[in-house]
């Protein structure tokens, strides 16, 4: 089932007391879009439906599941409670639907409407997603890419997050080492430490200088240290257990927290030279060599010999080779 389309089912209705055979399965397409773009009139569009067409579906989903789904609010429309519950869940039906009706079959990139979702942390984006953006529109620019934040914890339920995605840009960690995960490297960085241009520290960082500074620190948890948050374990590497002044969500926000203060913080170097110049950052070797970081992409076995995931794989790979070698 390529997005933008509704699903093309014919289910015969039987004695099964099955959901499935409650429901007419077209309506799941059209389900999804109205519960991400929170718009009949959208929606319709999306699907190649009518806008009274469109409404006629809602109606039929909202006594099925005896819910609004939308429900009126100023501006628009707003997620019931139980269509909230329903989003992230029809995502993965229609996914499902869509590996396995394409399975065997031939993909072109110029026709295709396929999504295809990837899970990465903001410092992928930022360095990765320009480069992947361009290269996926400009071979299919009918496909859509689902772009989700990794969180903190991904790692500990990478063998159920790997069942339900496209694939995962991470680094690699021993709990990665699952029989189904197939991966491929992407590209390399190195960990440098970054300072406002004002700071109190000199060129040369010293063990004293990290021991007694103020961090910036993402996805820092008190109780958990070392985690296996990747800028925690190289801070461990360090000997440290550092004094934290901020910690935060996200490894783009680090360098703005950083900025205009005393405290100092261990990013990518690829991030740091994003926002240095801008930013008035000084970015400053740590004082002993760390590990270099390895991104690599991510993806269950099933879908090794799909020809819509080989291009996507493709894709993937080609627009890391544009930012630097892949030697991991």
């Amino acid at each position: 089932m390529a997005s933008g389309s509704p699903v093309a089912f014919d289910w015969p209705v039987g004695s099964s007391s099955s959901p499935l055979t409650t429901l007419d399965l077209n309506l799941l397409g059209i389900l999804r879009e109205l519960l991400r773009e929170r718009n009949v009139t959208r929606a319709a569009q999306r699907v190649g439906l009518s806008q009274p067409a469109a409404s006629a579906a809602l109606a039929r989903l909202r006594k099925h599941f005896d819910d609004e789904l939308l429900v009126r609010a100023p501006g628009g429309y707003e997620l019931s409670a139980l269509a909230h519950q329903l989003a992230d869940r029809v995502e993965v039906v229609c996914d499902g639907i869509e590996a396995l009706l394409t399975t065997g079959a031939q993909f072109d990139p110029a026709t295709s409407h396929r999504e295809f979702t990837i899970v990465l942390s903001d410092y992928a984006i930022a360095v990765l997603g320009e480069r992947l953006a361009a290269t996926a529109a400009e071979q299919a620019p009918h496909v859509r890419l689902n772009l989700v934040l990794v969180r903190e914890a991904l790692s500990a339920r990478i063998a159920q997050t790997i069942r339900t995605v496209d694939a995962v840009v991470s680094t690699p960690n021993a709990r990665f080492r699952v029989p189904e995960i197939r991966s491929a490297a992407l590209f390399r960085d190195r960990w440098v430490c970054v300072a406002g241009r004002g700071s109190r520290f000199g060129a040369t960082l010293t063990e004293d200088d990290v021991r007694d500074a103020s961090w910036v620190v993402p996805y820092h948890r008190d109780s958990e240290f070392p985690s296996v948050v990747p800028v925690s374990g190289q801070l461990a590497a360090l000997g440290l257990r550092p004094t934290v002044g901020v910690r935060v969500d996200s490894y783009q926000a680090v360098p703005f927290l950083v900025a205009s203060t005393d405290r100092i913080a261990l990013v990518q170097e690829r991030l740091a030279r994003l926002y240095a110049e801008r930013l008035g950052l000084r970015v400053l070797d740590p004082p002993a060599p760390l590990e270099p970081l390895v991104s690599r992409l991510w993806w269950h076995e099933r879908h090794t010999g799909e020809p819509a995931h080989e291009w996507f794989r493709r894709v993937v790979v080609r627009a890391a080779r544009t930012i630097g070698a892949a030697d991991a």
